[in-house]
C-alpha cells in the first residue's frame, strides 16, 4: 500500500464526531461530516444563518432530478441522448439573524467558543459559539437539526439565543429558500410558482425547469417567547425565498428559542399540476406538522436506539477505528434503509452534488452486504428498485444493438445517465453486478419466492444482453466478450476482461439455476413465465454451452489470473517512484495514456477472490493479490476495502490494519482530498465489509455463511452482529479466541475454521486458528 496521507482535525469520540474550534479551510469537509440523511432527503452540515466564506449550501432529495440533452459534436448511434442528476433543492434551514443592525456571518463578525458535533446515537447535528457584536454585546447561538427517521418527510430546526451581558432587540429571519444554484453548472434548477401563507403554515413550491419534478416545502414555528414583532417575509430580489421575520426582546442571561419544523414532501408525476400538488401537499404538510421538536426527537432516539443496540460493534484498543466504522454504519443506515423500492443510494449519497446522486454497480456489490446482514427487507427493496426499472434496461440493450436487458452505468430514473463513453457504453460489467447482488441476497436469506417473483426474469433478461454481446473466437473457440472496460477502469476497449467474463459466466448459470429450481418447485409458474418471456430448452442449452466455454484467463498450474487478453504484456510502471507531477494518475495525465501501462486504478481480477472466495485457495489468492497490489493506484474508494479483506485472509496483517484504517476514516481524516465534495459512501460500506470480512474473517458465497477470524496486534479485542436466516449473530475475538452467540431468533448452522457448528442456546467457543 503506498503512503495516504490525513488530515485529522475531529476529536475521536466513541459516539459522535465534534469540531472545536472553526477550520475556515476546512468549512466545506465539515459540511460533508455533518451531513444528516433519512433516504428520502439530506442536508449538508452549512451553516444556516448564511456564510460568505467558502460553503455549498446543499439541500438533495432521493430521486428528484433534472435533465438535459447531452450535446456531441457528432451524435453516433447508441450514445444516450440525454443525462439527469439530483439537483440541489430547497435550502429549509434559512436563517438570518442580526443584533444591533449587525448581521450574523462568521465569515466576517468575531465569535469564541465554536463547537460542532453529531450524534450517532441520535441523528442531531449541533452547533454553538459566542459571537461578539462591534458595540460588544455578547450573544451565545445555538443551532440544533436532524431529519425525521419515522417521518421521512420531517426536518426539525432548534435555534437557542442567550444574551450574555446585554438586553435587547434581536431580529430572526426564519425561511425556505429555492434560489441556491447548482454549483456544477453555475445554474438554479428551481422555479418557484407559488408560495404563501396558511393557517400556521408558510410554504413555497419549486418546480425544476427540464423535469417538471416538485417539491413543497412547508414549516411552522413555536418560540418560548412571544414575538414583538411578527411579519411575512418579503425579497423583491429573490422570488424564490418565503418565510416570516421575527423581531424578539431577549433578556441578558435568559435562552430564547425558537423551533422550526418542516415538511418537504416531493411529487415526481409530470401530469400532476402545481396547483394541484400545493392543495394535497398543505394537507398532508398540516398532518406532518402536528408534532414538536421534541416528541419527533424521542422518535428518532427510540430508532437510532434500537439500531445500535441490534448492530453495534466495538474495537477495543482502536478508538480511532471504532469511532470510523460506527461514522460509516450511522451514515449508511441513515441514507438507505428501505422505506421505499424506487429510491437508491448515490455515490455521494445525499451530500453533494459530484457524481449527481447517480446509482453505480457499487449498490450491489459493496453496499448491498451491508444490507443483507442489517436489514434484509432494505436489501430486498435495493433489488426490487432494478427490476421496476427493467423497461428501461431493456430499451438500453436495444440502443446498443444487444437483446436482453443492459443496467445503466449510472442513473436515478433507470435510463443511463453517464455522459463518458468509455464507462457508459463498454464497461458492461454493470447488468452483471445487479445479477450477482440478487444471487448473493438469494443465497444468504434463502427467499426463493423473492427469485421466482423478482429474479429470474432479471437474471434472464441480463444472460440474454450478454450473449447477444458476446461471440466465440474462431481461433479458439472460447465464448468472450470483446472491446470492453473491466472494473479497473484504466484499460479501454480491451478483449475479455477476467472479472467481466467470470462473473458473466456466472450470471448465465445463475440463470439457468433459477429457471431449473422454478420448473421444478412450480412447473405451471414456470411454463407461464418461459410463455411470457419466450425462452425455451434451446436458449437455455445456448446460455449453458457459453458458460462452459467462457474465456477465464486463469493458469491452471499457478492460479494467476491475467486481468484481460495482452494484460501481461503491457509495459509496466512502478507506482512508488511516479513523480508527484504524475499522481494522481487520473489527473495528472491523458485518459489515453492510461491503458498503455499494467497500473491498475482499482481492484480487478482481486473481486474475484472476494466475492467469490471459495472458488479459490489461499494459494490462488496469494499470487493474485502480490501480483496485483502493488499495481493498484487506489483512486477510488472501491479500492482500500477489498484489499484489506484479502490481506487479512493472508495473513498480511499490517497491509490489512492500514487499509481498514484507510477506508473506515477516509471520509473522517479526508485521505483521498476530495471529502468536500461530499461522502464516499461505497468506502464506508467497504469499511464495515472490512471488519466484518476482513478480521471477522466472514464469508458469503458458500453453502453456509462461514467464518474465520483473526486479530491484529494493535487490538485488544472487537465485536461485530449480523443478521442471518432471522437470527441475530454476536462474533467476539480476543487474542485467545472466537465467540460466536445466537441473541436472537431461532438456531442456525455456520462454518467456523472448515466446521459446522449450530449456533443454538449456547455460544460457540474456538482458538483462533494460526
Amino acid at each position: 500500500m503506498s503512503e495516504t496521507k490525513s488530515t485529522r482535525y475531529l476529536k475521536v469520540e466513541p459516539w459522535s464526531v465534534t469540531e472545536s474550534g472553526y477550520h475556515p479551510k476546512r468549512s466545506r469537509v465539515s459540511e460533508s461530516i455533518f451531513s444528516l440523511a433519512n433516504e428520502f432527503m439530506g442536508i449538508r452540515g452549512f451553516f444556516e444563518e448564511g456564510y460568505s466564506g467558502d460553503t455549498l449550501v446543499g439541500s438533495y432529495f432521493n430521486g428528484v432530478f433534472d435533465e438535459m440533452p447531452i450535446k456531441y459534436p457528432l451524435l453516433l448511434r447508441g450514445s444516450p441522448e440525454r443525462t439527469h442528476f439530483m439537483v440541489n433543492s430547497v435550502n429549509w434551514l434559512y436563517t438570518r439573524l442580526s443584533v444591533g443592525g449587525e448581521e450574523l456571518d462568521l465569515a466576517k463578525v468575531k465569535f469564541s467558543q465554536f463547537r460542532r458535533s453529531l450524534d450517532f446515537r441520535t441523528g442531531v447535528m449541533s452547533r454553538s459559539f459566542v459571537w461578539k457584536t462591534k458595540k460588544g454585546r455578547e450573544l451565545k447561538v445555538s443551532f440544533q437539526r436532524y431529519l425525521g427517521m419515522k417521518t421521512a418527510s420531517l426536518g426539525a430546526q432548534r435555534i437557542e439565543l442567550t444574551p450574555l451581558n446585554f438586553s435587547g432587540a434581536v431580529k430572526l429571519i426564519v425561511g425556505l429558500d429555492f434560489s441556491p444554484l447548482h454549483e456544477s453548472e453555475d445554474t438554479c434548477y428551481w422555479n418557484a410558482p407559488r408560495k404563501g401563507k396558511q393557517g400556521q403554515l408558510t410554504a413555497i413550491l419549486g418546480e425544476t425547469l427540464a423535469s417538471g419534478q416538485k417539491i413543497l416545502s412547508a414549516f411552522r414555528y413555536d418560540s418560548s417567547v412571544k414575538p414583538s414583532k411578527a411579519a411575512a417575509l418579503v425579497d423583491r430580489a429573490n422570488p424564490k425565498l418565503t418565510g416570516q421575520v421575527l423581531e424578539f426582546k431577549a433578556t441578558r442571561g435568559e435562552t430564547l428559542r425558537v423551533d422550526k419544523l418542516v415538511a418537504n414532501l416531493s411529487e415526481l408525476r409530470r401530469g400532476v399540476t402545481p396547483a394541484q400538488f400545493w392543495k394535497s401537499g398543505l394537507t398532508k404538510a398540516g398532518r406532518i406538522l402536528c408534532t414538536t421538536f421534541d416528541a419527533a426527537l424521542r422518535d428518532n432516539l427510540a430508532y437510532w436506539d434500537a439500531f445500535w443496540k441490534k448492530f453495534d460493534l466495538s474495537i477495543e484498543g482502536d478508538p480511532a477505528n471504532e469511532q470510523g466504522t460506527r461514522y460509516c454504519m450511522f451514515q449508511m443506515h441513515a441514507t438507505y434503509h428501505g422505506v421505499d423500492p424506487q429510491l437508491n443510494i448515490g455515490a455521494k449519497g445525499l451530500t453533494g452534488e459530484v457524481y449527481g446522486g447517480l446509482t453505480f454497480w457499487d449498490t450491489e456489490t459493496y453496499c448491498l452486504p451491508f444490507y443483507i446482514f442489517t436489514d434484509p427487507e432494505a436489501a430486498r427493496n435495493l433489488i426490487r428498485y432494478r427490476f421496476h426499472r427493467l423497461p428501461q434496461a431493456r430499451e438500453r440493450a436495444r440502443q446498443m444493438g444487444c437483446e436482453g436487458a443492459r443496467y445503466p452505468m449510472t442513473t436515478i430514473d433507470g435510463t443511463e445517465a453517464c455522459v463518458v463513453w468509455n464507462h457508459g457504453d463498454i464497461e458492461i460489467h454493470v447488468p452483471a453486478a445487479v445479477a450477482y447482488g440478487l444471487w448473493h441476497y438469494v443465497r444468504v436469506s434463502g427467499d426463493e419466492e423473492f427469485l421466482f417473483q423478482y429474479g429470474v426474469e432479471m437474471l434472464l433478461e441480463v444472460s440474454r444482453f450478454y450473449a447477444s454481446h458476446g461471440e466465440f473466437s474462431p481461433k479458439t473457440g472460447e465464448f468472450g466478450l470483446w472491446g470492453v472496460m473491466g472494473a479497473d477502469e484504466f484499460h479501454m476497449m480491451v478483449h475479455n476482461n477476467a472479472y467481466t467474463n467470470t462473473i458473466v459466466k456466472k450470471t448465465f448459470e445463475w440463470t439457468l439455476d433459477a429457471l431449473k429450481r422454478l420448473q421444478k418447485k412450480d412447473p405451471k409458474r414456470y411454463a407461464a413465465l418461459a410463455k411470457r418471456l419466450k425462452t425455451d430448452a434451446k436458449e437455455q442449452a445456448k446460455l449453458k454451452k457459453m458458460a462452459a466455454k467462457m474465456r477465464l484467463q486463469r493458469d491452471e498450474k499457478t492460479g494467476l489470473i491475467e486481468q484481460h487478453d495482452g494484460f501481461f504484456d503491457l509495459p509496466p510502471v512502478d507506482l512508488d517512484k511516479l513523480p508527484d507531477s504524475r499522481l494522481p494518475v487520473c489527473k495528472k495525465n491523458p485518459y489515453v495514456m492510461r491503458s498503455r501501462y499494467n497500473w491498475i486504478k482499482q481492484p480487478d481480477v482481486l473481486l474475484l477472490h472476494f466475492f467469490f472466495s471459495h472458488d479459490y485457495s489461499l494459494a490462488e489468492k496469494k499470487i493474485n493479490y502480490e501480483y496485483y497490489e502493488p499495481l493498484c493506484a487506489h483512486e477510488s474508494s472501491l479500492s482500500p476495502g477489498v484489499h484489506s479483506i484479502l490481506a487479512a485472509e493472508l495473513g498480511k496483517e499490517q497491509i490489512a490494519f492500514d487499509y481498514v484504517r484507510y477506508a473506515s476514516r477516509l471520509d473522517l481524516d479526508d485521505f483521498n482530498g476530495n471529502t468536500r465534495e461530499g461522502l464516499h459512501m461505497t468506502s464506508m460500506a467497504a469499511a464495515w465489509m472490512s471488519l466484518v470480512y476482513g478480521f471477522g474473517g466472514m464469508r458469503s458465497d458458500g453453502v453456509r455463511l462461514s467464518f474465520k477470524p483473526n486479530i491484529p496486534r494493535k487490538w485488544k479485542a472487537f465485536s461485530f452482529r449480523v443478521l442471518y436466516r432471522d437470527a441475530l449473530i454476536e462474533v467476539k475475538v480476543d487474542h485467545g479466541k472466537a465467540v460466536f452467540t445466537k441473541l436472537e431468533g431461532p438456531s442456525v448452522k455456520v462454518d467456523v475454521y472448515g466446521k459446522t457448528v449450530t449456533l443454538g442456546a449456547q455460544p460457540y467457543e474456538t482458538k483462533l486458528a494460526g
